[in-house]
């Protein structure tokens, strides 16, 4: 439950002043359903006793009438009220609350980050925001405003009918409710996590495979695809209809307690009245505002089904609003930084086996490192770590002279730029490509990275800078699209550059040119490259191997 209340307080307070008058507003909707029926089973039994008394004429209609119009004008205008304060906060904190959550995940750990798959992120985060306006609206504000209304009822049945009926009133609505909730969440509660899974299954399933149908279909898998798919909505249906199931069913539990403790309260009265104890008006009105309270417990049928679902996104939301705390210092004022790595030690990702073991390395200003051996003895994962993507077991990596963990993570970024062997592209124009990473640019800077990579006149043939990317960059070819995000990384003018595999896929003669080419607009930059071809090791003034 702790999640649920964090997640709570952060809503609450977004606009607090919003947000709690909507819960004074909804706690005063229904001390005001309770007055109203109770004051109109006390207003009917006491007309009813006049008269038959014959004391009809003298009996005061007018001020009980007035009354129970203003309580019920009054509690439509409240409702009103309380559902637009209550759901424009939650809205309008839900608004931040995706913002918070989408700056959390770009500053998630890289190794959680590679394991993200787009469709299935998008899909988290919605259905987790979605699931999280219940936590206000349908748990913690209508718990609190029951509780509140089930107290100040308490008292004013003490104090008008007696401490009987408001005693049993309070502990039957209260440990009823308690165990209703208990139980119905305690049955609902997997079978909504369960739910949402499935739901979550389908939609990264349905999106898979209408991105994958080309493929799909030319495999002969389309229509196993769409069964899987199918199979997961059908899951999710039925999983729901077992929770709706549970609700149905507290919703009945809930009636069923309303009914015993408005006839216990009945009871209680009769008995008071055959010992003289209080009027029949009194008893009626502890019978009616008992009526009444029911609707202090009846929106927790919904909450409890819902739970499981609102607490698992609860954690995960939690967990991904939360930002570590960047170092503290700052870059060197050099123009040039050199890299050294001292007895470093890398594990493999999510393991504790060595991938690489005591590597000492300097790597000077304007100087080419080729890193070399077969497949899996660490290159690309040295990379990751001198760009601080992936923890260092021992030793040390320095940039500068400064330990490169130390640094502020926009200005190591500003310092150092990697290009991993697979680079995103995104829809929109060449230009729009570039710009991502230097958004000021202009067009001069843009040629000039182009012509760097070997991809000037390419474009030129085309629609120059206004070439137009589809998704994922289709509409280039393999190691055009690899050259284009090259470029990127060179519009970054960074002092090390780290390139993994930065050739591959293009023709010996193309390659050479392109080092060339990076060379030429980074002369005083560091640069490392995880090599496996020739042409690379050849072009760097000194190699390494891991192997």
């Amino acid at each position: 439950m702790k999640p649920l209340w964090q997640i709570f307080v952060m809503i609450a307070r977004e606009h607090p002043v919003a947000f709690w008058r909507g819960a004074a507003l909804s706690v005063i909707v229904l001390i005001m359903g309770v007055a109203l029926l109770g004051l109109s089973g006390w207003f009917i039994t006491a007309a009813a006793a006049a008269g038959l008394a014959g004391l009809g004429t003298v009996f005061d209609v007018f001020r009980p009438s007035a009354m129970v119009r203003f309580l019920a004008l009054g509690r439509a205008a409240a409702r009103y009220g309380e559902r637009i304060l209550t759901h424009d906060a939650t809205l309008k904190a839900l608004e931040a609350l995706r913002t918070r959550l989408l700056g959390g995940l770009l500053r998630a750990p890289y190794g959680r980050m590679v394991r993200l798959r787009g469709a299935q992120a998008v899909n988290r985060l919605t259905a987790d925001v979605d699931a999280l306006d219940g936590v206000p609206l349908r748990l913690v504000l209508p718990v609190l405003a029951g509780v509140a209304t089930q107290i100040v009822a308490f008292v004013a049945l003490w104090a008008l009918v007696g401490l009987p009926v408001a005693l049993w009133v309070l502990l039957g609505y209260l440990l009823g409710m308690a165990a209703i909730f208990w139980q119905t969440m305690r049955k609902a509660a997997p079978l909504s996590r369960r739910a949402e899974v499935a739901a979550q299954a389908f939609r990264a399933r349905l999106i898979d495979l209408i991105r994958a149908r080309s493929d799909l279909t030319i495999y002969g898998r389309l229509s196993a695809q769409a069964q899987t798919t199918l199979a997961a909505e059908t899951r999710r249906i039925d999983l729901r209809r077992q929770q709706d199931h549970a609700e149905r069913f507290a919703g009945l539990a809930i009636q069923m307690l309303g009914a015993v403790v408005a006839g216990g309260s009945l009871w209680i009265g009769i008995l008071m009245v055959q010992a003289g104890t209080i009027a029949p008006a009194f008893a009626a009105l502890g019978f009616f505002a008992t009526l009444a309270l029911s609707e202090t417990i009846a929106p927790l049928r919904r909450a409890a089904s819902e739970i499981g679902r609102m607490t698992e996104a609860a954690r995960r939301v939690s967990r991904d609003l939360i930002v570590p705390e960047g170092g503290v210092s700052t870059a060197p004022a050099t123009s040039a930084l050199p890299l050294a790595l001292d007895r470093v030690t890398l594990h493999r990702p999510l393991s504790d086996t060595p991938i690489v073991s005591d590597l000492s390395l300097r790597v000077a200003a304007g100087e080419t490192v080729a890193l070399t051996g077969p497949s899996g003895v660490g290159k690309s994962t040295l990379l990751l770590a001198v760009a601080q993507l992936h923890p260092v077991a021992q030793g040390q990596l320095t940039l500068g002279g400064q330990g490169v963990e130390t640094w502020d993570e926009d200005a190591l970024r500003q310092k150092v730029t990697l290009l991993p062997q697979r680079s995103a592209l995104m829809s929109g124009t060449v230009r729009a490509a570039l710009q991502l990473v230097a958004p000021n640019s202009d067009d001069a800077a843009l040629w000039q990275v182009l012509d760097s990579v070997q991809l000037a006149e390419t474009f030129k043939a085309r629609d120059g800078l206004d070439t137009q990317l589809g998704l994922r960059g289709e509409g280039v070819s393999g190691g055009e699209a690899r050259r284009l995000t090259l470029a990127r990384a060179l519009l970054k003018r960074p002092h090390v550059l780290l390139l993994d595999e930065p050739t591959e896929g293009l023709d010996t003669e193309t390659a050479q040119r392109v080092l060339l080419g990076i060379r030429d607009a980074l002369p005083d930059a560091a640069i490392v490259i995880a090599a496996h071809r020739t042409v690379e090791i050849t072009f760097a003034d000194t190699s390494v191997s891991l192997g």
